[in-house]
């Protein structure tokens, strides 16, 4: 939209805009008319006034104490940019992938172990759908006397809002009779005095613990991602899961971590068969056993039968009151290679245990992921995750050998989308610089245009932070916007300087008369921005929470930005041109002999 919108303004202003102009009667010196058109004609002249006091009182004094003092107000400046980047290095303004926008749905996802009846699954449903009744009579209702908590969703053997989230509708892994979800719709945000959050946090503390079960709770409406997401990796699954262990135990001192939980599911109860060393003596391998008991318990094909236009399968098996006991199991004969016939109990042992649901592996090796949610009013995961980095993760790699780390999750977007970002911001600074170097003609002067770029960062951080929001991916995009709106000021005020330069004004007097002939020019773009802005920074609904960011970022960056413009522009345009004066003079003397300098008398 913003690109269509300039290109069309670029049209209006070479075409059409000259022609309205044409048809504008000169102004009449005189006292104004009465009515709207006088008000307006005095209206205007007290704004030219004031403009003319700022302008004389306040911005030449400081024009020309920056430009007399230029490489002091360049460091200044510098500083000032320093100590704004120092903030995000030392966490005072903290960086959140994504925002978390507050939703008007909280929805609780119940995980059972694998094998659980619908009954058993039904009752802990029951826990939460009490646990959220209780919410809704604490609750209340609204000043127009609808509830706060509008309805209630309960599933039980699926989870259709995970199942939604992970973009996957055919999939079959969100429907069994260990899964269920309970969604509670509430009243707009807009007219709650409690957000989703604070309700998802109280809802978790009336539910308590369910036996066997991990619970979780989604309040936001959009998520990139777990914020905590430590992928474990290595050969022996004993050893992820211990590893596993600990770092979810270490996690849960960090304060504002919750949800913590980990990939691992158990499978449903099955027989773990595990052979003797007198089965190997005998040429039995645990493949040839586990054939065998397969054959003895669930049959083997003998022959199919043709009945009509159906084919029947005819399996032999043990009898029925022989496959329902473990006795049964353990006086099997199994065959060996010899043709001779054991005990079951020679040559193998079995227990009952449960096996894996899943098995995840990347790079050929197994894999167990750490999750964990984050309160950002309490915690910062990247903050979280560089301290875990930097404290447990080689304790944990020393004491669990061949077991490595990853981060994934949201960490894994911001990692892809950030160095995405960072070469799209290189290309467009280039672009730019292109586009100023050919028709100023210089390789330097865009350098000066494009040094107000980095003050823009400025005021978008001091922004956000008098607002008291983090900074966001969404923030990163909004700078990266701000890059190519807070060198237009600087185009005009160096333009202006190179008007007057050629004129025949001295270096000094173009910077000093083209500050003041610019002022209302570069003041006027900016509050104009910053005034269109404005609406988006103070809307409060759903939809807008993502563009607040951006927002932010183009209206605080402009607005700081052009104070940097108006002061430290003219002084950094001083400071290039002596640094090239510098160069030249240091160029003649290394290259010209002293023969070439003795002049003709």
């Amino acid at each position: 939209i913003v690109i269509p919108t300039l290109l069309f303004s670029l049209v209006e202003s070479k075409l059409i805009l000259p022609n309205h102009l044409s048809h504008l009667k000169p102004s009449t010196s005189g006292s104004p008319r009465p009515g709207i058109s006088g008000l307006w004609t005095r209206m205007r002249r007290r704004i030219n006034h004031f403009q003319e006091i700022l302008v004389e009182r306040s911005y030449k004094p400081s024009l020309s104490f920056a430009v007399r003092w230029r490489y002091l107000t360049l460091a200044g400046f510098s500083c000032l940019l320093l100590i704004t980047v120092g903030l995000i290095g030392s966490g005072r303004i903290a960086f959140t992938f994504f925002p978390k926008v507050e939703s008007d749905t909280v929805v609780a996802t119940l995980t059972l172990p694998l094998g659980t009846p619908v009954a058993t699954t039904s009752g802990a449903v029951a826990k939460l759908e009490a646990a959220a009744e209780q919410l809704r009579t604490e609750l209340g209702t609204e000043e127009n006397g609808d509830s706060v908590v509008k309805h209630m969703l309960s599933s039980i053997g699926s989870q259709p809002f995970t199942q939604a989230q992970a973009n996957d509708p055919t999939s079959t892994g969100f429907s069994a009779a260990h899964l269920a979800e309970v969604s509670l719709e509430l009243a707009p945000s807009e007219t709650r005095t409690m957000s989703s959050p604070e309700i998802a946090s109280r809802w978790r503390e009336l539910v308590g613990e369910i036996p066997g079960g991990e619970l979780s709770f989604q309040a936001s409406l959009f998520s990139a991602g777990s914020p905590i997401d430590v992928q474990l990796a290595g050969p022996d699954m004993v050893q992820l899961q211990g590893a596993a262990d600990r770092l979810k135990e270490h996690l849960g001192t960090y304060q504002g971590v919750f949800d913590i939980t980990d990939s691992y599911q158990a499978g449903k109860m099955e027989l773990l068969l595990q052979i003797k060393p007198e089965a190997e003596a005998l040429g039995l391998s645990l493949s040839d056993l586990a054939a065998q008991v397969r054959a003895g318990f669930y049959g083997e094909e003998a022959q199919r039968i043709q009945r009509g236009r159906d084919e029947v399968k005819v399996m032999v098996r043990y009898p029925k009151d022989r496959r329902h006991s473990l006795a049964g199991l353990e006086n099997m004969r199994v065959r060996t290679q010899a043709g001779g016939e054991v005990p079951f109990s020679a040559v193998a042992t079995a227990e009952l245990g449960r096996g894996y649901a899943t098995i995840s592996r990347a790079d050929r090796n197994r894999t167990i992921s750490v999750l964990a949610d984050v309160d950002e009013d309490t915690g910062n995961a990247n903050e979280i995750l560089a301290s875990v980095q930097a404290t447990f993760l080689p304790q944990l790699l020393s004491e669990f050998p061949g077991v490595t780390y990853s981060f994934e999750g949201e960490q894994q977007q911001q990692r892809e989308t950030m160095g995405g970002l960072r070469r799209g911001f290189m290309f467009a600074l280039i672009i730019i610089y292109t586009l100023m170097a050919i028709p100023f003609r210089s390789y330097t002067q865009p350098l000066v245009v494009m040094l107000a770029i980095p003050f823009g960062l400025v005021g978008a951080i001091w922004g956000h932070m008098l607002l008291g929001m983090n900074l966001t991916i969404l923030s990163m995009f909004g700078i990266v916007a701000l890059s190519g709106v807070v060198v237009n000021d600087s185009i005009v005020l160096v333009d202006q300087i190179n008007v007057y330069r050629r004129s025949g004004m001295s270096l000094e007097e173009s910077v000093l008369k083209a500050g003041p002939k610019r002022f209302r020019a570069i003041l006027l773009t900016s509050l104009t921005t910053v005034a269109g802005l404005t609406p988006m920074l103070l809307e409060k609904s759903v939809q807008a929470q993502f563009l607040i960011p951006i927002a932010v970022s183009l209206a605080f960056g402009v607005l700081f930005a052009t104070f940097i413009i108006l002061l430290m522009v003219p002084a950094s345009y001083l400071v290039l041109h002596d640094i090239l004066n510098a160069v030249q003079r240091a160029f003649r003397f290394v290259f010209t002999s002293p023969q070439e300098e003795v002049t003709e008398p």
